[in-house]
């Protein structure tokens, strides 16, 4: 068996992206009551999105794609409708992200799906892939899909493949560090070192 190492430029990340997907609604799961609410945003204000995106997923797991539009730019996508997204709100705050995106004909991608750490082995990610299955497959869709990668949290894979989704491509993804290009503050993610 061989194997090959290829170098990542200083200044830059790599992570293995994995595709995944489905092509009906898998059978609905118990899941027990969570104390949440999902409110949808239909022309979400750009800051207020950053800092959920922010504290979702850019503290600890290094999503940064967003954080670098500028607001217009990020309004163009977010304010469309076919682009749905919603909060999981608890106790007034909203603790969640799901984004749907519908842009393709009959398919609709899980653009983006966490919870802040404060919601994190409360049963509500389970809960809340349920809502996003009720919503993408009542519209005329034929495929679900979403990707993940290892600069992700390690709960991500697993989790998307318990939920009914199934994997059928790896990339490789390079991109500029966001901590330093300042996208992202410099101690975040502290598990993948600023090279």
């Amino acid at each position: 068996m061989q194997s090959e190492f290829l170098d990542v430029p200083d200044g830059k990340i790599a992570a293995v992206v994995t595709h995944l997907q489905m092509f009906e609604r898998p059978a609905p799961r118990n899941v027990r009551p969570v104390a949440a609410q999902l409110v949808e945003h239909p022309k979400p204000d750009p800051d207020w999105y950053r800092d959920l995106f922010m504290r979702v997923g850019g503290r600890d797991w290094m999503w940064f794609s967003r954080l670098g539009l500028k607001d217009g730019d990020l309004s163009a996508i977010l304010h469309r409708d076919d682009v749905l997204v919603f909060s999981v709100r608890v106790d007034g705050r909203d603790e969640g992200l799901l984004e749907l995106d519908f842009r393709t004909a009959q398919a609709c991608e899980l653009g983006y799906f966490g919870l802040t750490r404060a919601l994190v082995g409360t049963g509500t990610g389970r809960w809340l892939m349920e809502q996003a299955l009720d919503i993408a497959w009542a519209r005329p869709i034929r495929r679900f899909h979403v990707h993940t990668c290892t600069l992700d949290s390690p709960q991500a894979l697993p989790f998307y493949m318990r939920s009914g989704f199934t994997a059928y491509k790896r990339q490789i993804e390079i991109a500029d560090d966001p901590r330093k290009i300042g996208v992202l503050p410099s101690d975040c993610a502290p598990q993948e070192p600023v090279i």
